[in-house]
């Protein structure tokens, strides 16, 4: 074979690997994960649970979509996921940021983006009140005010949220969601806040207890990766927006029967 030849047989290989789902092989911008074989995926509660024979990390419903998407990303980059439970939403940032894993899917958060880049938005969510049986509270506007005590996650995106609108109302904080909602059941708090998909769920567990219709914000969640990355995020953001387009997102927000989730808008070009 002629060198003519030889490069005409490497150009054809090339391509049939690119059309064949592997152009991550020859993109420079993710030639470290390729060449590791994985993605490191952070996860934190209620994104998964662990199996306790086997220590196994299993998706929750709201976990599915972030599980979709890495797999995703995966099969995009032809390497395998590993993922890596954290007990909080900034230890799973932190590990992020400190390069300990590939990727976090997360809300984006001002405090978030001075750890990791964040692509474009994924999906959206509302954030929302638990009342209890018998509640006073009908709307938002019955929330804010002197005397109520609103239960909440602290270092969560919904209280950073939360943080910045009230101005009378205390909020008293727990570590993770289950804590917080004990809080609400127990009496010490007269609402939960939190994402309106985590709230249905734990209304099931009070009886009598509401969901509020409104809401006092928006979740944007996107993917995180390490800072100085530029090349990494350009190309999660490719891929965001083919998942977009393919349907992806929002077949996995209905696989996981997720209430009030949406598909982020696609970035104009």
């Amino acid at each position: 074979m002629n060198r003519r030849n030889a490069l005409a047989v490497a150009a054809t290989i090339l391509c049939a690997l690119a059309v064949s789902g592997a152009p991550s092989l020859a993109d420079p911008r993710v030639a470290d994960l390729v060449q590791a074989g994985k993605i490191r995926v952070a996860l934190f509660p209620p994104q998964y649970a662990e199996d306790p024979a086997t220590g196994e990390l299993r998706p929750f419903a709201a976990g599915v979509v972030s599980m979709e998407l890495a797999r995703g990303l995966a099969r995009r980059l032809g390497v395998d996921v590993q993922l890596v439970g954290h007990p909080t939403p900034p230890k799973a940032v932190e590990c992020v940021k400190t390069a300990a894993c590939d990727l976090v899917i997360v809300g984006i958060e001002p405090s978030r983006a001075a750890q990791v880049d964040f692509s474009q938005p994924v999906i959206q969510f509302d954030y929302t009140y638990l009342v209890p049986a018998g509640s006073s509270i009908e709307g938002i506007a019955d929330v804010d005010r002197p005397g109520i005590r609103i239960a909440v996650v602290r270092n969560h995106a919904s209280t950073f949220a939360l943080s910045r609108i009230v101005k009378h109302a205390e909020l008293v904080a727990a570590d993770v969601p289950d804590a917080t909602f004990d809080l609400l059941r127990a009496g010490n708090a007269h609402a939960f806040a939190s994402a309106r998909e985590a709230l249905i769920d734990y209304s099931v567990k009070l009886p009598g207890s509401k969901v509020l219709a409104d809401a006092y914000g928006v979740n944007l969640v996107g993917i995180g990766v390490p800072k100085g990355q530029g090349g990494r995020l350009a190309y999660v953001g490719e891929f965001i927006e083919e998942a977009k387009a393919s349907g992806l997102i929002a077949r996995a927000i209905e696989a996981a029967g997720l209430r009030g989730v949406r598909v982020a808008a696609p970035m104009k070009p």
